[in-house]
């Protein structure tokens, strides 16, 4: 297990990817994104998050795919197929990326929420977590920040996609 899988916890990794929003403020794409129409299509809306958290020493691409593999793996290992798939691009791993698996399932900016609320109470309950002052306000964005992650893009894996820069 990655140094990462060991700090989170099975339980913890999952929940993660339940996390919260911050505000939505919505915004046309960015035109240089060279995984739209490749990996989702072009993002509707995008935010900026202001993270509240500074990254992590030692967080850079082999700490962020080992997170993305640690997810993965504990997705799999559930009685039942996964929801949705995460994973990294992007030169250094910066970018992650969260697909709904299903059909008319995270096809809405609401319900895309609703997965990242998911994932902050998830998040709340990592060791990683816990030893942040003040953990209990922090979101799913901030993990995703602390782990050197600059950008999260979210799509229903059809028509629909969400970019949020985290900053």
């Amino acid at each position: 297990m990655t140094e990462i899988g060991k700090r989170l916890g099975v339980a913890t990794v999952i929940l993660i990817l339940s996390g919260a929003g911050s505000a939505w403020a919505q915004s046309p794409a960015k035109p240089d994104d060279r995984h739209a129409g490749y990996y989702y299509p072009e993002p509707e809306t995008t935010e900026i998050y202001e993270a509240r958290v500074p990254i992590l020493p030692g967080s850079n691409r082999v700490r962020r795919v080992g997170f993305v593999t640690v997810m993965t793996r504990e997705m799999l290992k559930n009685s039942y197929a996964p929801q949705f798939a995460i994973f990294a691009k992007g030169e250094d791993a910066e970018k992650l990326i969260i697909t709904s698996l299903y059909e008319n399932s995270f096809n809405t900016l609401y319900r895309a929420r609703g997965l990242f609320a998911m994932l902050t109470a998830i998040a709340r309950n990592t060791q990683l977590f816990r030893e942040q002052p003040e953990s209990d306000r922090y979101t799913f964005f901030d993990l995703a920040h602390l782990l050197g992650f600059k950008q999260i893009t979210f799509t229903d894996g059809a028509s629909f996609a969400h970019q949020i820069e985290l900053r």
